[in-house]
């Protein structure tokens, strides 16, 4: 460290607040009622969609899951990112940059690539199918039975990762800032609950646009306090610098090495994927958007987004390290986990301003509220849409409601398994784990079922079951063999600044070193190297690899077994499930295609909205009849409208 800049913190460390908390401050007043603002807010917007819903008339399934499929790509941006900035964006990413240092940067470049392979290759197919639930999709290209199981993995995926998502900032906020775990968790968990269930997916998508403004807040308030404490955002770089966090060079072919430039490209591309690209979270989200433009739009902003939130979470953990370089807050014993740090910091530097607490807490939960409230709406559908609606014939009040209990059923689940994540730490490493899990595999499926057409129904069942026994496999090894501290390259901290009473003895601090602080993990590496078996070091491959082994073991899989029972040769797929390069330029020979049943084309829905305003106009000022406004006549107009729209593809069926 260069003697120029010691000298410029030191004089600016003696004017700045504190830089390490002697003792645990608390929420204030002030701070609890910022709080629940933000709730109250929450809850107003679901009241608000919940009264445009019945003022509009509007009770069917596809305007409280869809949305009417007339969003734009502003809201829709918006609602991506903070469904991807959960807490474990808000608190995993700065305490990676603070533990492991700036490797994780490069996701940035699949943050900007793969919404192009999105809106490119998934979105064309899933968006002129009309579908709701993604997994509708596995049905017409494959058989109900894989649509079936890829929607309850998809459920279990959804639950588990509500838990870490619910549970984390709780137990994170609790013990840094006094605030109550459990009062936060039914808070939160609640009023969540209410406005999803009230509000349907336009609530879902407005609330995230807010909270998402909330959580850039809080990044932005702590670079701009720690900036100000270091003269500069510059010196808090040199001070990174300095402390090996600054480290973008990693190229090692080592696939145990836990995030190199490979393990990245080759385990990110995967993951994020499965995020963003066959997930229904997401997924839904695109197919709500009322043009195919606007929803590749979206797509692009969001990445766009992604990007700038990983630069701000990024400077904020360097930050971090800079302000408690000389007296590392967990080896000192001032909190017991990495997923503290930035909480830890807010009320450290700026724990004097009153509200400014509140808001971060605001932010953090806000994070859990738009990813649980996505995942409630996300689950909603696909079971209605998976597991009713092709078995059932009832009326669009009764599935609407339903859904609404639907909504709230999962609300409750993940309240009530959020003490599951009660033993996790390490948030990046265990939310990419069950990402990489279920999510792999599934990536592997739909790549075969749009880009290889001569795969058939045997080989993706099976080469998906493959997958999925294969990711669980490699991530058990892991948890029984976990990987060598040499190969987590977990950064240098220092406690040399400490006054002495606050450094704790080095057993209590063996148990704070490592960033995933799992009992099970760190007894488990003290064992002996010349115990582990050969097959140690496959289990000890970095975590990224998880989705990539599970979608090359569903590609690899889905091709053979398919060749061994004679590929798509009696039953072809049509071309519209197919990636459109592979498409035919003349389909006289095709059938049809077919439609989900809750699609409605666009324009379709247009004309039908235009001839209600007008019927409501007339009956309003010139009193027509009342037999004009009956929905039988809308439904005719609008499926006149679709036959105008498709009348191409509807003469090539006659």
């Amino acid at each position: 460290m260069s003697t120029e800049y010691t000298s410029t913190f030191s004089e600016t460390a003696s004017t700045a607040p504190s830089v390490l908390l002697p003792t645990k401050n608390t929420f204030q007043v002030v701070d609890y009622v910022v709080f629940g603002f933000m709730l109250l807010i929450s809850a107003a917007i679901g009241i608000y969609f919940a009264f445009e819903q019945r003022g509009k008339n509007q009770e069917g399934t596809d305007y409280y899951l869809m949305a009417n499929r007339q969003m734009s790509y502003g809201p829709v941006s918006m609602s991506l990112i903070a469904s991807f900035m959960s807490s474990v964006t808000i608190l995993g990413v700065p305490a990676e940059y603070y533990i492991y240092g700036s490797m994780f940067t490069w996701f940035g470049i699949w943050y900007l690539f793969v919404p192009l392979i999105v809106g490119w290759i998934f979105l064309p197919v899933f968006y002129d199918l009309g579908i709701s639930s993604t997994y509708e999709y596995l049905e017409k290209r494959f058989n109900r039975a894989t649509r079936l199981i890829c929607t309850f993995m998809f459920l279990i995926l959804s639950l588990l990762y509500g838990g870490i998502v619910i549970y984390g900032p709780a137990l994170a906020l609790s013990e840094v800032t006094g605030f109550d775990m459990w009062i936060a968790i039914l808070s939160t968990g609640l009023v969540c609950i209410f406005y999803t269930t009230l509000g349907g997916l336009k609530a879902v998508i407005w609330t995230d646009v807010f909270q998402a403004i909330l959580m850039i807040t809080g990044f932005i308030a702590v670079i701009i306090q720690g900036s100000i404490n270091f003269n500069g955002f510059s010196n808090i770089w040199k001070a990174a610098e300095a402390g090996g966090r600054i480290d973008f060079v990693h190229f090692e072919f080592d696939p145990r090495i836990r995030h190199t430039f490979w393990s990245i490209m080759f385990g990110g591309i995967v993951i994020w994927l499965g995020i963003n690209g066959v997930n229904q979270t997401q997924v839904q989200r695109y197919l709500c958007c009322k043009t195919k433009k606007d929803a590749r739009i979206a797509i692009i902003l969001n990445g766009i987004g992604l990007v700038v939130i990983l630069v701000l979470a990024g400077m904020t953990g360097l930050t971090i390290f800079a302000t408690y370089r000389h007296c590392d807050p967990i080896d000192s014993g001032k909190i017991r986990k990495s997923d503290q740090l930035f909480p830890f910091i807010v009320m450290d530097i700026l724990g004097y301003l009153p509200g400014i607490p509140g808001l971060f807490v605001a932010g953090v939960y806000s994070s859990s509220l738009s990813t649980i409230s996505s995942g409630m709406n996300a689950m909603a559908c696909v079971v209605l849409e998976d597991f009713i609606k092709p078995f059932t014939k009832w009326k669009t009040k009764t599935y609407t409601l339903l859904s609404k209990f639907l909504s709230l059923g999962f609300g409750v689940s993940f309240i009530l398994l959020a003490y599951l994540a009660s033993n996790v730490g390490g948030l990046i490493r265990m939310a990419y784990s069950v990402q990489g899990i279920i999510g792999g595999p599934m990536v592997g499926l739909f790549t075969i079922g749009i880009m290889l057409p001569f795969v058939n129904d045997w080989g993706a069942l099976i080469g998906v079951c493959l997958g999925w026994a294969s990711t669980i496999w490699m991530f058990v090894g892991s948890t029984i063999y976990p990987k060598p501290k040499e190969f987590l390259r977990i950064m240098p901290r220092s406690t040399e600044g400490c006054p002495v009473s606050d450094v704790i003895d080095p057993i209590s601090q063996a148990l704070t070193t490592s960033g995933f602080n799992t009992t099970l993990s760190l007894l488990s590496t003290t064992s002996n190297a010349e115990e582990r078996p050969g097959i140690a070091d496959f289990y000890a491959a970095s975590y990224l690899y998880l989705a990539t082994v599970g979608c090359l073991t569903t590609i690899v899989s889905g091709i053979l077994f398919s060749l061994i029972t004679g590929c798509t040769k009696r039953n072809p797929p049509q071309n519209e499930l197919l990636w459109s390069l592979y498409r035919s330029t003349r389909d006289e020979d095709k059938a049809p295609l077919e439609r989900s049943s809750s699609w409605f084309s666009p324009t379709a829905l247009a004309n039908a909205q235009a001839v209600r305003k007008l019927s409501d106009s007339s009956l309003k000022f010139e009193g027509t009849e009342q037999e004009s406004l009956t929905k039988p006549n809308l439904k005719q107009r609008a499926s006149s409208s679709d036959d105008v729209f498709y009348g191409e593809e509807r003469e090539s069926s006659i």
